[in-house]
C-alpha cells in the first residue's frame, strides 16, 4: 500500500481509538522506507505523543513489570513508559516497533496488551491507538517469525514505495530539489535493497530514508565535488552515490530559473536529466511561495514554461507536483487553463 493511503488508514484508526472502534496496526516492509515516520506524522498531524516501546530491547518482565509484596499477597509496578492519561496525555500512539525483532518470550508478554488493551490491572487509555511495525523474514534482519497469536492480534499492511508519495513529503521537508530531480529521473533507485548483498557486508543502498542522509550529504559536501561524490556513495552506495554525483555535476549548465520565473522567455534544455532537473526546481519554487503576495503571478509564468518541454509528460510531472503542494489555489490562475488544454488529449485518453 502507497505511504499516502496508509497514512490516511492510520489517521483514521487514530481518531477510531476513542470511539473505541480501534484495531492495532501492523506494518510490514524492508528496512529504510518510511514505516516508523509514518506513525510519527500521523502523531503530528494530531498534536498528540507518541511512545515508542522497542521490544527487541526488552525482557518479558519489563513489559509486564516487577512484583511486589504487599501484605500476604503480591502486586506489579506498572512500567512507567506505558501510555498514562495523566503522566503522558489523554490520547496518543502506541508504538510497538521492531516487533519482529523481539524474542518470542517478549512478544508472548504483549498479546494482552495488543488484544484486550490490558497488561493485568494496567489499562491503555482509551484515546491512545496502538501501532507496530517490522522487517519481514525475506529482509535478512535480526527477524522472528510473527506467531499466529500475535499476528492474529493485528490488522497487516505491506508498506510500498511510491516515488510521487516521497517527492511530496520531499519537497514539503525542504529536501535539495537535486536530489528530488534526480530520483524523478532514475526512479529505479528511490529503493533498491538487496538483502543478499546487504548480509554479504554491502551496507549502504538507497532508500527513502538514505536519501534523506544524501540531502544532509549534499548540504555539507555540495561545493566540494571530491568530496561530495565519496559521501553520497556512503549514504546510498556505490552505483547509486556514484550516478548522483554525476547527475549534480552536470546541473551548471541549467537554465536561468530567475528568467523562467520572471516569465521570460528561456529555452528548454535539450538534455532529459536537465529537463528533470529544471521540473524539480520550479516545483520547489512554486510550492515556497504558497500564501505569498506574488505567488499566483510566479506559478502563471511556471505553467506558461511547463507547456514548452517537447514531452507533454514533463510539464504534467512539474504540475502534479506543484499541485500535490498547493491544492486547488492552482486552479484559480489563469494560465493554468491554458496549459490543461494542451495536456487534456494526454489526460484523458493516453
Amino acid at each position: 500500500m502507497r505511504p499516502a493511503q496508509l497514512s490516511q488508514i492510520l489517521d483514521r484508526e487514530f481518531l477510531s481509538a476513542a470511539a473505541l472502534q480501534h484495531t492495532p496496526v501492523m506494518l510490514w516492509g524492508p528496512p529504510g522506507v518510511g514505516k516508523s515516520q509514518i506513525v510519527a506524522q500521523v502523531a503530528a498531524r494530531h498534536h498528540v505523543p507518541v511512545v515508542d516501546i522497542r521490544l527487541s530491547q526488552m525482557e518479558p518482565s519489563d513489559l509486564r513489570g516487577i512484583p511486589f509484596r504487599m501484605g500476604d499477597h503480591v502486586d506489579w509496578a506498572i512500567p512507567s513508559m506505558l501510555p498514562d492519561a495523566k503522566r503522558h496525555a489523554p490520547s496518543g500512539v502506541l508504538f510497538l516497533d521492531e516487533i519482529t525483532s523481539a524474542a518470542p518470550s517478549v512478544s508472548a508478554a504483549a498479546y494482552q496488551l495488543i488484544l484486550d488493551r490490558r497488561l493485568g490491572d494496567y489499562q491503555v487509555p482509551d484515546g491512545w491507538a496502538i501501532f507496530a511495525a517490522g522487517n519481514r523474514l525475506g529482509d535478512r534482519g535480526v527477524t522472528y517469525a510473527m506467531p499466529a497469536p500475535l499476528a492474529n492480534r493485528f490488522s497487516h499492511y505491506e508498506l510500498d514505495v511510491s516515488l510521487d508519495d516521497w517527492a511530496d513529503w520531499a519537497y514539503r521537508n525542504e529536501i535539495d530539489s537535486r536530489i528530488v530531480a534526480f530520483l524523478r529521473f532514475k526512479p529505479e533507485l528511490l529503493f533498491n535493497f538487496d538483502p543478499l548483498k546487504n548480509a554479504a557486508g554491502e551496507m549502504a543502498f538507497p532508500s527513502p530514508r538514505s536519501w534523506e542522509f544524501a540531502h544532509r550529504a549534499v548540504q555539507k559536501f555540495g561545493e566540494q565535488t571530491d568530496l561530495l561524490r565519496g559521501s553520497l556513495i556512503a549514504c546510498v552506495g556505490q552505483v547509486a552515490g556514484i550516478e548522483c554525483a554525476a547527475f549534480i555535476d552536470s546541473l551548471d549548465r541549467l537554465p536561468d530559473l530567475d528568467a523562467i520565473c520572471t516569465g521570460q522567455c528561456v529555452d528548454v534544455p535539450t538534455e532529459i536529466d536537465l529537463q528533470y532537473a529544471v521540473a524539480a526546481a520550479l516545483a520547489s519554487r512554486a510550492r515556497m511561495l504558497k500564501n505569498k503576495p506574488d505567488a499566483k503571478v510566479v506559478w502563471g509564468h511556471i505553467l506558461n514554461y511547463a507547456q514548452s518541454f517537447p514531452q507533454r509528460e514533463m510539464g504534467v510531472m512539474l504540475v502534479s507536483d506543484i499541485h500535490r503542494g498547493i491544492g486547488k489555489d492552482l486552479f484559480t490562475v489563469p494560465q493554468f487553463a491554458n496549459w490543461a488544454n494542451t495536456v487534456s488529449e494526454l489526460m484523458f485518453y493516453e
